[in-house]
């Protein structure tokens, strides 16, 4: 009995945790079109980050990656959103870039351009490569 009340407590807690963000991650919006528009006016590229408190990669990534020395330096060059795909919110954007799996990371120019994507876990040195293309690309 204390086993099943456990993982009823661990059950109910994990999307309460999962919704956090360790120090020094990126300011994410939870907002795809206050994203875009953010965008617009800091003239930035998107970062869409589809994910969900269930998926443990992406729970990996929020807590090694997005914060991770690599990437911090990153931050500032963009604009960043955490959309939940268990939101109903988020339904319309993961149809539109076709989110199948996930961590699913959309990279969107300012002008609302598609620069290409992620899809599944890296590593901090690997995602800063990649947002590094990302930002020759954006321009």
């Amino acid at each position: 009995m204390k086993k099943l009340i456990a993982l009823l407590v661990a059950a109910i807690a994990m999307p309460l945790f999962a919704g956090e963000f360790p120090a020094g991650s990126p300011k994410f919006g939870t907002d795809y079109k206050a994203a875009l528009e953010q965008a617009k006016k800091e003239n930035k590229p998107i970062i869409l980050v589809f994910s969900a408190a269930w998926c443990g990669p992406c729970q990996s990534m929020k807590k090694t990656v997005y914060p991770s020395k690599e990437v911090t330096a990153l931050h500032d060059k963009f604009v960043w959103a955490y959309l939940d795909i268990d939101q109903a919110d988020n339904a319309t954007p993961a149809m539109k870039y076709k989110v199948e799996g996930i961590p699913h990371i959309q990279f969107v120019s300012a002008t609302g351009k598609d620069l290409g994507n992620q899809v599944g876990g890296t590593s901090p040195g690997e995602f800063a490569g990649t947002l590094e293309k990302v930002l020759v690309k954006a321009k």
